[in-house]
Order: structure tokens, then C-alpha cells, then sequence
């Protein structure tokens, strides 16, 4: 039987209750990244901007435009908070306001990267050297190591490489212990400092600064837990708070740099002020995050300093000696 023949004629309200029923779902578009479908503008799976494959110059200037200023605030969001509220970062990322904030770690990296490219173009290792003076008061002077050659003149015909040697081999006397490993080193390394004029040793050192550095956090963390053993706060809290106050130091110590080569007039009170408003951001920025009082936050500081400056300065001393021997 041929049911399509039987069938009645199709009503008005069947024919309007075709008309109105909802229409199929158009095919999603794909993310190129990773495949998945995307119903917007970015792909909930990978993140990625779905744009057309081929950009036209005013499309590529526009989208790159847009990154730098307000696409991606958190930059300057982030940059802000760093510079003018003390323990904000850190503070809010423990509450889980994580989203409109630069990840701490890369904040830390990206910064300390630029904060020693930027050491490394614009100073020079210099040696102070004290000498008695005619008048009874010692004679400090300062000597680019580059620049003069100050440790034993070149006899005459003497190469650079000779005078190395010979300035080593007399100079250069380990007898603690494993001798028989480091005074070699030791030795080695003497020979190829000189004979540049300490040029590889000070690239050598501000290669390996950063790394010693941020090794140099979790040491500092762990003395901060004794600091703040009650109330208990936990080891990330401590490291969290010096990963954002050393990123802070390193962007400021830039900027006063900057400040001071366009207003050279003022150059002197700059750094002072500086020095106070760093000093100003540590302390409230230890009031902030862990809530104590003023003088107990004071106390702490001064121990914290104290325990810095002893650690910081072993620390400089065996990046300098691992420098030197690694040459």
C-alpha cells in the first residue's frame, strides 16, 4: 500500500508548526591548534585566537596593538600592583585571583633576564685597590679591571698569554683540601682571566647570577618559616613573597637607572629615594601579606636583612669562585 498516497493533506497548523520549529545546529568551526570545535571567538580547549590563516598588515598591526595595551592587561595590571601596592600580588593569589595577574614565576624571569642583560651592558668590574699615602691617610683607588693592566706589567716581549703564566704559577698557591683538584683549576682559570683581562671572568660571573639567585629564594624562604613559625604559614607563602618582592627591586633598580640618565640634576636624590621607598615596600609588604603589627613586622625585617646580607654576600662568593673554575 502506498502510504504517501493515503496520507491526508497537511494541515495549516502542521505547516506553521514546521515553519517555527527550531533549525539544526550549523557545524561548529575547528581550532587549527588542536581540532576542537569553537562556538566563539577563542577555543575553550587550547585558548588560541581563532583568526583568519593569513593576516592582511593593518590586521597584524591592529591584533598587535591590541596584545600590547589592552588585550592582555594583565601586564599592566600586573606591573602596577608590583610597583605601588606592596604584597598585593601575593595576597591575591592566595585569595585565587589569579587570572588578571602575570604568572609569578614568569614575572620573576622575564624581569630578572632583563634586569641582568641590562647589569651586564652598562657596568664593569672594577677592583679598589688601598695604598699608603704621604699624609698618613690610605689612598683608595678604583681600577676597570678592562682597562689597566694591574696586577704585573709585561716584561719587554712578553705576550699577554706569557705574562699569564708567570703572573699564575707565582700567584696562585692552593694547599687546603682536595688540592690536587682545585689547585689546577685554580691555576687554569688565573691563566684565561688574565690573559683577557678578566673579560670572560665578569661575563662568566653575570651569566651565572641569575641562576644563583633563584636558587638563592628557597633559602631565603625557609629562614622566613622560622621567622613565622606561629601563626603557621606555609613554605609557598614565604617563597611566593620574595619571588614578587625581588621581581619589584629589579624593575625599580631599572627605572631609577632610566630616571636618573634623563633628570641627571636630581640623579642623587633619586637614588636615595629610592633606596627608602624599597626599604618602605619590603616592610609593608610583609605587614600586608602576614597581618603582624608594626614593630614585631620591623623586628622581623631587621633579623630577615641581617640573615640576607650574610647569605647574599656567600652566596656572591661562590658564584665568583664557581665562575672563575668553570672558565
Amino acid at each position: 500500500m502506498n502510504t504517501a498516497a493515503t496520507a491526508g493533506p497537511v494541515s495549516d497548523a502542521e505547516v506553521a508548526a514546521g515553519a517555527n520549529a527550531p533549525a539544526l545546529p550549523a557545524a561548529s568551526a575547528r581550532c587549527e591548534n588542536c581540532g576542537a570545535a569553537v562556538s566563539g571567538r577563542y577555543c575553550g580547549s587550547c585558548g588560541q585566537r581563532r583568526e583568519a590563516p593569513v593576516h592582511s598588515l593593518w590586521h597584524f598591526a591592529k591584533v598587535a596593538a591590541e596584545d600590547l595595551t589592552h588585550a592582555d592587561s594583565r601586564l599592566w595590571r600586573t606591573l602596577g600592583a608590583l610597583l605601588l601596592r606592596p604584597g598585593r600580588l601575593t595576597r591575591e593569589f592566595f585569595a585565587g585571583r589569579r587570572a588578571r595577574y602575570l604568572p609569578p614565576v614568569r614575572l620573576y624571569l622575564v624581569l630578572s633576564v632583563v634586569f641582568f642583560l641590562w647589569a651586564s651592558a652598562g657596568h664593569q668590574v672594577r677592583l679598589a685597590t688601598l695604598a699608603a699615602s704621604e699624609h698618613g691617610a690610605p689612598a683608595v683607588t678604583v681600577t676597570p679591571l678592562e682597562d689597566e693592566e694591574i696586577l704585573a706589567k709585561p716584561l719587554p716581549g712578553e705576550s699577554a698569554e706569557q705574562r699569564a703564566e708567570r703572573v699564575c704559577a707565582s700567584g696562585v698557591n692552593y694547599d687546603g683540601p682536595w688540592q690536587r683538584q682545585i689547585q689546577p683549576a685554580a691555576r687554569s682559570a688565573c691563566v684565561r682571566m688574565l690573559a683577557d683581562n678578566f673579560r670572560s671572568l665578569r661575563e662568566a660571573f653575570l651569566h651565572n647570577l641569575p641562576r644563583a639567585m633563584f636558587l638563592f629564594l628557597p633559602l631565603l624562604a625557609a629562614a622566613m618559616m622560622l621567622l613565622y613559625w606561629r601563626p603557621r604559614h606555609y613554605y609557598i607563602e614565604h617563597l611566593l613573597l620574595f619571588v614578587h618582592n625581588h621581581a619589584f627591586v629589579f624593575l625599580a633598580l631599572m627605572l631609577a637607572t632610566v630616571l636618573s640618565a634623563l633628570l641627571p640634576a636630581v640623579s642623587g636624590v633619586l637614588r636615595v629615594a629610592v633606596t627608602l621607598y624599597i626599604a618602605w615596600y619590603l616592610y609593608r609588604s610583609m605587614r600586608v601579606v602576614y597581618g603582624q603589627g608594626p614593630w614585631l613586622t620591623l623586628g622581623k625585617l631587621a633579623l630577615l636583612s641581617l640573615f640576607y646580607l650574610v647569605s647574599g654576600a656567600l652566596m656572591l662568593l661562590l658564584t665568583f669562585v664557581s665562575s672563575a673554575l668553570t672558565l
